[in-house]
């Protein structure tokens, strides 16, 4: 056999087993890696590329040897999952690198990491003053999280007082102009329903690039023509919009009336329907 077919066919051979070890390995292989998993992804990279490369010596030797970098690896994950010893042991602990707004100097030293790198690290935070900073600490993957100091934490619904409605996953319907069966049905829709929407905003399946359902089973479009604009669903608030005109309406028939009895009816209905109106607003104001 030629060396360039050989070498063509054992590449092959490296790849599918690279390939299948890799999913084996779980996806922490290809996202943050700890200090083990480092050394166990390049071992098994050179060892792929020394069975594709080296004519001299048995292929199957390379496979024998990253199937053993591949068990031990396994082996140590299992470890990682019963043992805090083992995580601390492997991953590392992680470093405090500000604490009540004090930078900790020694523990900079000991990672190795400059005031420069330091406030890389914040600003990729979106943290310019490190005064700002409550505290931070370096993870084992080596990466920087950030606590900020009260006031210069982002203002949230929760800060104010007010409640807000769950949001779940919106569940995309259209892709690249073709319907979605299955995630229409995983949200109890169809097509008809589907073809109403867009018949609603004026476009046509064929011009939909991409088209999401979110919880509350409103639909939003994106075109391949970005020149046409599609208006946003209105359904909440126009809903919202009825029920507080409702509202209104018992108020002004209560004060029309001089009927104490009808009075007294429009008055408790216009109070029952305010305080529904309070209850499901979260749900129509998001």
């Amino acid at each position: 056999m030629p060396d360039w077919l050989e070498i063509a066919l054992r590449t092959l051979l490296a790849m599918g087993v690279l390939f299948v070890l890799t999913k084996i390995l779980g996806k922490r292989q290809v996202s943050q890696l700890s200090l083990f998993e480092y050394i166990t992804g390049i071992t098994i990279g050179s060892i792929a590329a020394y069975v594709s490369l080296d004519l001299e010596t048995n292929w199957y030797l390379g496979l024998v040897a990253m199937t053993v970098w591949t068990v031990v690896s396994l082996g140590i994950e299992y470890l990682q999952l019963k043992s805090k010893t083992a995580r601390d042991l492997f991953d590392g602990k992680a470093t405090v690198l500000i604490k009540e707004g004090k930078i900790m100097e020694d523990n900079l030293k000991k990672e190795r990491i400059t005031s420069d790198e330091l406030m890389e690290q914040l600003r990729k935070k979106n943290v310019f003053k490190a005064a700002d900073v409550e505290f931070a600490v370096m993870e084992p993957s080596g990466d920087i999280s950030v606590l900020l100091t009260k006031e210069n934490q982002p203002l949230t619904p929760k800060h104010l007082g007010v409640n807000v409605g769950p949001e779940q996953e919106p569940q995309t319907v259209i892709m690249d102009g073709k319907i979605m069966d299955e995630p229409l049905a995983t949200i109890g829709l169809n097509r008809q329903w589907l073809d109403t929407e867009l018949e609603k905003l004026g476009v046509s399946i064929d011009n939909v690039y991409l088209g999401q359902v979110d919880s509350y089973g409103q639909l939003y479009v994106d075109l391949f023509d970005d020149q046409i604009k599609v208006p946003k669903p209105q359904k909440k608030a126009a809903l919202l919009a009825t029920l507080k005109k409702c509202e209104a309406d018992l108020e002004m028939f209560a004060l029309s009336t001089k009927e104490q009895n009808t009075k007294q009816m429009y008055e408790q209905c216009s109070k029952a329907l305010e305080k529904i109106i309070d209850e499901v607003k979260p749900l129509l104001i998001r």
